[in-house]
């Protein structure tokens, strides 16, 4: 005689029940403390040349291995203590960034009178997409049709700057500064309040044209008064950005920018 199909669904769940309960003991017997798990860590050192005098050079890690954000973005952020990752140590000429566990990560340099470099890459905007090295290339054509397309869109933030271009022939990544140093909404509790942040846009090639994506990827939020904002240097240095930490330590020699030269691209005072 045939089991009732209740009776094949119990003894179905049975055999379920039994082999959760043999894995369970298994993983259980096998078990490795969490402090005994293999883990390595890795050092970062910049050796650092020019004449800028340097406060604090620091590691943050913007974005996990598949491009989502490490953490949410602070509105209420400060330019001058950004939320680092790690803080290095001075050693001769050398900045030293210890026991650093595998990740992506960001270099940022805060210098005397109020300057900032931070370095980037670009981080996916859409699911599956990859990363792009900052200092990636597009076409000039491309280019040339994002940033008139960005320049005649209206925003609310008046000031709104395409600052670095990277991506391949399908895709147009752009990092994207904007500033509303006019009126707004915060004036009541915060007269002279002014907004900075950058954020990556995407520009998707599609039936012979370039499509702005509507999702962004923000990097920071900052205000702080319109008059301080003015002041400041905030630049972005690909050079600094997108350094993958692994097993092995890494060397790093950098350059400071000729800040008169204004070959980095970013804030400068107004």
């Amino acid at each position: 005689m045939m089991p009732s199909t209740k009776q094949r669904r119990k003894v179905n769940r049975g055999w379920r029940l039994a082999g959760m309960v043999t894995l369970a003991l298994l993983l259980q017997a096998c078990a490795i403390p969490w402090e005994e798990l293999p883990t390595w860590a890795a050092d970062i050192t910049v050796r650092v040349a020019g004449n800028l005098p340097i406060r604090v050079l620091g590691a943050m890690r913007r974005w996990d291995q598949d491009g989502n954000p490490v953490r949410e973005v602070d509105p209420k952020a400060k330019v001058d203590s950004p939320v680092l990752d790690a803080v290095a140590e001075k050693s001769g000429d050398a900045w030293v960034l210890r026991n650093l566990k595998p990740g992506r990560y960001d270099l940022i340099l805060l210098g005397e009178g109020r300057v900032r470099i931070d370095g980037f890459d670009f981080a996916p905007v859409l699911e599956f997409d990859p990363f792009f090295r900052g200092d990636s290339q597009v076409s000039d054509d491309g280019r040339d049709w994002v940033e008139e397309d960005i320049r005649a869109s209206r925003h609310y933030e008046n000031k709104v700057e395409p600052l670095y271009f990277g991506g391949d022939d399908k895709t147009i990544r752009v990092l994207v500064m904007l500033i509303r140093d006019l009126p707004t909404s915060y004036e009541a509790d915060f007269p002279g309040a002014a907004t900075i942040r950058h954020e990556i846009w995407q520009y998707s090639w599609a039936y012979g044209g370039w499509k702005k994506e509507r999702r962004t990827r923000v990097l920071d939020r900052c205000i702080l008064h319109r008059d301080e904002l003015r002041r400041w240097t905030w630049l972005w240095d690909p050079n600094l950005g997108g350094i993958v930490v692994g097993k092995e330590s890494i060397e790093i020699d950098y350059q400071l920018p000729d800040l008169g030269k204004r070959t980095l691209k970013g804030l400068y005072p107004y």
